[in-house]
């Protein structure tokens, strides 16, 4: 009788006990960090994988989270002191913290909440691990959601589109950043398998660096990389698709100049009135005290005032400052399954620019021209570069072209999508998109006018050389190093060398003549002939410009020799006083520091046409650094199940005690990239650590 009364109590028991041990499991969130420094997140729901990413980014970047963030406030000479106040200024000026209140708040309910998970990772690492991040960088603490969407305006919108150099001498032009993209249909892959090729360069430092991670919850399983501080992957892949992104000429930011009157501005033949406000900064002393300064804040119909001169100011115009959901478009795009998803994601325009090149497993590639392009009353791409007048309507923009006026194309009967940052109109060859069916302002009107149009050639040619590419070959080519611009001149530098040039010029073409044009570590003549091409004047070199019914060999020959020749036998004598020989290897003039590793280059400048792309700066010593270009480079195809290839150039993490920091740029100089691993099999065979988050 007893057991009876009892049993209802056993049963019910054991019912809790069975349902509630897999919830209890269920709940954990797990970091299986790889011997790369990639976190793989396993999480039970979104929230929580929010807080773990944010939780593995200050694991990698805790740092620089912390400086970015505290940069995107407006507040880093408060906390640092006085060499952060011009970028406090221009942030305040530019009204980004109340701006980022204003959209943290138009946030869905959903992704609010996402926001303020990742934040909470951030907080949570710093107080569970106090020593691992610098004390001075505790100040920006608590972090919340308002920095994220903070430091993605700084990032995107103030930086990209017009950033502080450019805007601060009255000039618009989008960053100059680069990127390789490819897209391959199953008709040009051996394998019969959609490929894809993601390949951005930026600056290998500050706000521009990449982060790799995998991302897995009930609704996404998605492995790529973003921007340290972003809580979304902006270049990814999942089993049905994956995207890459490139920067894209297009024009996000005007200035307009303002007649000055009678205290206001001159529009429309009326007097308007500025809006003012007054910004009041605290800067940090040594001694630990503060001192105030201001900063007085104007703005008209136009934009905030940036500039004043005699009786005139500029204001400023960015395009975007009114679609608070990038981030959210983002996570939707990753959790996309089919291009139609993918296109439903990207058709409310959130993100201000990048070119998006796609592919998926169903064998669809696709391109778009992705940017909120202005509809605009007058004027075409070259007016809209100048200084625009402000004094009427007719030039104040305020509203955008919608997704169908982009251009756009899915599965070319090329078999085949690229971008190397040129417009729309050279994504396939022979083209398929044609400029005259735009607006005459919408981007360059062609490849001749792209500034990078030797690596866009490069590139179309990469893609020309097989007619089916293999998965390793893709990889191959991406690391062609061959500088095109040299196919363009050398042919006429070298026979007028030994004609006409002193005995400097002549050893000088012997030097040029046996070069493999390549800018590999080994390469012999790369350094002459890469600081003879910087040295030249661009404009005016060539004697035949750019010709579109020679699409790929234009721009070619020497419009003046003599120049030529003397800026040769000048080059030359200067590498020879340097470096004691003309036929220095490549790899010895040119630098990739990175941490404590100092690797000779294995790549070369994009606009004179290597396809490895590694811009250089001028280092301590005699020798030249990388400061810019390859980054984070992905390989994939679309097979079952995926395959796929990955590489973070300078690894994976900046915090000073870890192995990561610059662990992969041995690689990189060999030409290789790792395996990526996905299934958690595979992780944990290649595991460093494993972290549970509560």
């Amino acid at each position: 009788m007893t057991f009876k009364r009892f049993l209802p109590f056993i049963l019910s028991l054991i019912v809790v006990l069975l349902t509630t041990i897999p919830m209890m499991s269920a709940t954990k969130t797990e970091i299986l960090w790889d011997s790369w420094g990639v976190p793989h997140i396993f999480s039970n729901n979104s929230e929580n994988l929010f807080k773990a990413f944010g939780w593995a980014q200050t694991h990698s970047h805790g740092n620089l989270i912390l400086r970015l963030y505290g940069q995107a406030r407006g507040r880093a000479a408060e906390y640092w002191g006085k060499e952060y106040l011009t970028s406090d200024q221009y942030v305040r000026l530019m009204g980004i913290p109340k701006r980022a209140q204003q959209w943290y708040d138009q946030q869905n309910p959903e992704m609010r909440g996402y926001l303020d998970a990742f934040a909470r990772g951030i907080n949570e690492y710093v107080k569970t691990y106090p020593d691992r991040i610098d004390e001075p960088l505790k100040a920006v603490l608590p972090v919340t959601g308002v920095d994220i969407l903070a430091h993605l305006q700084r990032v995107i919108y103030f930086h990209f589109l017009a950033n502080p150099q450019q805007v601060a001498s009255l000039q618009t032009t989008p960053l100059q950043g680069g990127s390789n993209g490819w897209a391959i249909a199953p008709s040009n892959s051996t394998n019969g398998k959609a490929m894809l090729l993601a390949n951005p360069h930026l600056p290998w430092g500050d706000l521009y660096l990449w982060y790799e991670a995998h991302l897995n919850s009930p609704n996404v399983n998605t492995y790529g990389a973003t921007l340290v501080g972003m809580p979304v992957l902006a270049i990814a892949f999942n089993d049905h698709l994956g995207w890459t992104v490139t920067v894209n000429p297009t024009d996000g930011a005007d200035i307009y100049q303002l007649t000055l009157k009678d205290g206001g501005y001159l529009f429309d033949g009326k007097v308007l009135p500025f809006e003012s406000e007054t910004e009041t900064m605290k800067i940090r002393q040594s001694n630990g005290t503060y001192i105030e300064t201001s900063l007085s804040v104007k703005s008209s119909v136009h934009g905030v005032v940036i500039a004043e001169k005699d009786d005139r100011a500029y204001a400023l115009r960015v395009v975007g400052l009114d679609r608070p959901d990038g981030i959210e478009q983002m996570w939707q795009m990753g959790q996309a399954k089919t291009l139609k998803d993918f296109e439903t994601a990207l058709k409310p325009l959130q993100l201000p620019l990048f070119n998006i090149i796609y592919a998926d497993r169903q064998g669809n590639i696709f391109y778009l021209f992705n940017a909120l392009v202005p509809i605009r009353s007058t004027g075409d791409w070259d007016y809209w570069q100048k200084i625009v007048p402000g004094d009427t309507s007719t030039t104040l923009w305020t509203d955008y072209h919608p997704y169908q006026d982009l251009p756009r194309l899915v599965n070319p009967p090329t078999g085949w999508l690229q971008n190397t940052n040129d417009p729309p109109w050279s994504s396939t060859y022979p083209p398929v998109l044609a400029a005259q069916n735009y607006p005459s302002y919408l981007t360059l009107s062609s490849l001749g006018k792209a500034s990078n149009i030797f690596r866009t050639q490069r590139s179309i040619k990469l893609l020309l050389e097989s007619e089916k590419i293999s998965f390793e070959e893709m990889i191959d080519k991406k690391f062609s190093s061959r500088l095109e611009m040299a196919d363009r001149l050398l042919e006429y530098l070298i026979p007028a060398a030994r004609l006409l040039a002193n005995p400097i010029g002549l050893e000088a073409a012997e030097v040029l003549e046996k070069w493999d044009r390549q800018t590999n570590p080994d390469s012999q003549g790369a350094a002459l002939f890469v600081l003879w091409a910087f040295t030249l004047e661009p404009s005016g070199l060539f004697s035949r410009p750019w010709n579109e019914k020679d699409y790929l060999n234009t721009p070619t020959g020497i419009a003046d020799f003599n120049t030529a020749l003397a800026v040769l036998e000048g080059v030359a004598a200067q590498i020879k006083l340097l470096y004691g020989r003309l036929d220095v290897p490549w790899g010895e003039v040119a630098r990739m520091r990175y941490g404590d590793k100092d690797l000779p280059a294995n790549g070369g400048p994009g606009n004179l046409g290597s396809f490895q792309v590694l811009n250089l700066g001028k280092g301590k010593d005699e020798r030249f650094q990388v400061i810019f270009g390859d980054t984070y480079i992905a390989a994939i195809e679309f097979s079952d199940p995926v395959k796929a290839k990955a590489l973070m150039v300078y690894g994976n993490a900046t915090q000073p005690s870890s192995s990561h920091l610059g662990d992969q740029l041995l690689l990189y100089s060999q030409g290789k990239m790792r395996p990526v691993w996905r299934t958690r099999q595979a992780i944990e065979d290649h595991l460093e650590f494993k972290e549970e988050i509560s």
